[in-house]
């Protein structure tokens, strides 16, 4: 049965961001993933998880300014100094939190940054990332990212990221697989799957086109929690939907899964 981790930034978000913790655990998660730790102290999330049983799955290095809509600066040229003083900070917290994996947000190249040279910062960078990242025993990921919710982000398709990670080299980076952007940018995800699955460090799931639990839309997500068991996976699925109408309310999905398994 897959490992379900409850994305804490898109889910119990009538709650504040520390009381989501308990949340979680009472509706069954055993793990749990969210965007950005840090305007958190790491021991008091890491209090929270251990209260609560509850293990950390992911999350990901500072974005820049998200705010003025950055989305990751990995990929921008000139900003390597900032990149390399957020993988510290990343892995400060990771320690603290015990998370094997952090994911490295590409980045929107602004209007004028050659794809190569975007490319070339990239690889550069995650180089650097996964040296230091290595030094904890820790993965670092990368995760192709649809256009549609976010416009001229820089990695989008499966085939880029896996060469990606040829180009880097390094044996701690994987890609970050996410059912619904893979669904809006590709399609053929079960294939898809199967084909870049040795590459594959975690795996997320929302429906499509609505971004809502994993219980309606177009994708047969029965087929595919049954493809991840077949295949061996051992990693965590995580939860990245907005729910329709609560968060506990719309796990019925989950709940039948767990009976029939």
């Amino acid at each position: 049965m897959p490992r379900f981790a409850a994305n804490l930034s898109f889910m119990y978000q009538d709650l504040p961001f520390l009381e989501r913790f308990a949340a979680a655990a009472a509706d069954g998660f055993e793990g749990v993933e969210y965007l950005f730790p840090y305007d958190y102290p790491a021991e008091e999330i890491a209090a929270q998880l251990q209260a609560h049983g509850l293990e950390q799955a992911l999350f990901n290095l500072p974005p820049g300014d998200w705010s003025a809509g950055e989305r990751g600066i990995a990929c921008l040229p000139g900003r390597h100094l900032e990149f390399a003083a957020g993988v510290a900070q990343a892995l400060r917290y990771a320690e603290v939190l015990g998370n094997e994996r952090i994911h490295v947000m590409a980045g929107i190249p602004k209007s004028g940054m050659s794809p190569e040279a975007c490319r070339d910062t990239y690889i550069s960078n995650l180089r650097l990332a996964c040296a230091l990242a290595s030094e904890q025993g820790r993965t670092v990921l990368i995760e192709p990212i649809n256009t549609r919710d976010i416009p001229g982000y820089f990695l989008n398709r499966q085939d880029q990221a896996h060469a990606i990670v040829a180009a880097v080299g390094a044996g701690n980076l994987k890609v970050q697989m996410d059912f619904y952007h893979l669904q809006i940018v590709e399609g053929d995800i079960a294939m898809k799957y199967r084909q870049y699955q040795a590459g594959i460090g975690h795996v997320q799931i929302a429906s499509v086109p609505d971004r809502n639990e994993p219980d309606g839309g177009e994708i047969n997500y029965p087929y595919l929690f049954e493809m991840l068991d077949a295949s061996g996976y051992q990693g965590w699925v995580g939860c990245e939907y907005r729910p329709r109408a609560g968060t506990s309310a719309g796990l019925g999905w989950l709940r039948a899964w767990r009976e029939r398994h």
